[in-house]
């Protein structure tokens, strides 16, 4: 089974996909409360940045595939048109727009924590860029969702393990791209003792409850990505080895079998295509941690194409996957990403 490789050619497609769709309006989906009259307005009224790709979140994590495509392959076909969105959504009077919409009430939890971590990581990855303007813009943004991270986890007395938007390990692992990318010791600190207090005890995962019907995450597997993200390289490999003790052996043989996906029109049946990508890019960082002689590690990168090969087909066809399945494919497909 060959590896798959994000060629420029690869790159350009998915590209063209987000750019297809961070303009499109409608159809939308907003994660919006109407606390009167005066709030029904329209996703490009209230998100001037991110009205986009059905939903906000979306949005914005199909804007981090582009400025990460940009970066490594700055001189592509795409690229112009990238450079061009950038320069026209990232100005301060719509980033204003979007921190004025979370200044309400009841839009303290909005997007927690799968949006926090996704506009984190969008931040992260525009520090890498050469244009110093779009990551100034992005700076107000950024640090609300830092802020609400902030305040929020010191009250979270207990995780999230389910396998969709509302996953904890999920948003501490993005946000700790943002820490580091700004060197945030402060926000790092938390982020890993977070961690560490909410999953530093589990051990032998069953994974028994995967996948859900509409699941994109492996509660399981996310968990220990989360983990070796934020934990040491001496304090990662102990843990993993209690928590998944067994993947010599490819169990829990749950986590070794791509999901199916009977209906690609229907979203949350889609979701089950994005659950196959993030598995691998979940499984390919992990093997990355082992060392080279560790007999687990083609196993696990095994896993990780068997699970690429299944999900990369079907990132386009159908608008349920393909306003945001690509981003997750970029992931798969490199883990430096």
């Amino acid at each position: 089974m060959s590896e798959t490789i994000l060629t420029e050619q690869l790159a350009v497609r998915f590209a063209r996909i987000a750019l297809g769709h961070v303009g499109r309006e409608y159809p939308n989906k907003p994660d919006h409360v109407l606390a009167g009259a005066q709030d029904a307005r329209t996703p490009r009224e209230l998100h001037p940045v991110f009205f986009g790709s059905y939903d906000w979140h979306s949005c914005v994590h199909s804007y981090w595939m582009l400025a990460w495509l940009l970066r490594r392959y700055p001189a592509s076909e795409a690229a112009d048109a990238i450079r061009a969105l950038f320069d026209a959504q990232f100005v301060a009077e719509k980033i204003a727009a979007e921190c004025a919409y979370l200044a309400a009430p009841t839009a303290r939890g909005f997007k927690r924590p799968y949006g926090w971590g996704w506009l984190l990581k969008l931040a992260a990855e525009l520090a890498l860029l050469d244009d110093v303007g779009w990551r100034e813009q992005i700076a107000p943004l950024a640090a609300i969702f830092a802020q609400r991270f902030r305040d929020f986890l010191p009250l979270a007395t207990y995780p999230v393990r389910v396998g969709t938007h509302f996953n904890t390990a999920f948003g501490l692992r993005m946000a700790a791209d943002y820490a580091a990318a700004t060197r945030d010791d402060a926000l790092s600190a938390l982020l890993r003792e977070t961690a560490l207090r909410w999953y530093g005890a589990d051990q032998d995962c069953p994974a028994w409850g995967e996948p859900s019907g509409d699941d994109f995450q492996s509660s399981a597997l996310i968990e220990a990505e989360c983990m070796r993200r934020l934990l040491s390289p001496r304090d990662f490999p102990p843990w993993f080895d209690r928590f998944l003790p067994h993947l010599a052996q490819r169990e829990p043989a749950t986590l070794f079998r791509p999901a199916t996906v009977t209906d690609r029109s229907d979203g949350k049946l889609a979701h089950l295509d994005g659950l196959n990508l993030s598995r691998a890019w979940c499984w390919r960082a992990l093997a990355g941690a082992l060392p080279e002689g560790d007999a687990r590690r083609p196993i696990l990168l095994d896993a990780a194409q068997r699970h690429l090969d299944a999900g990369l087909p079907h990132i386009a066809g159908d608008y349920m996957g393909e306003h945001w399945l690509a981003s997750f494919a970029v992931l798969a497909i490199d883990t430096d990403s």
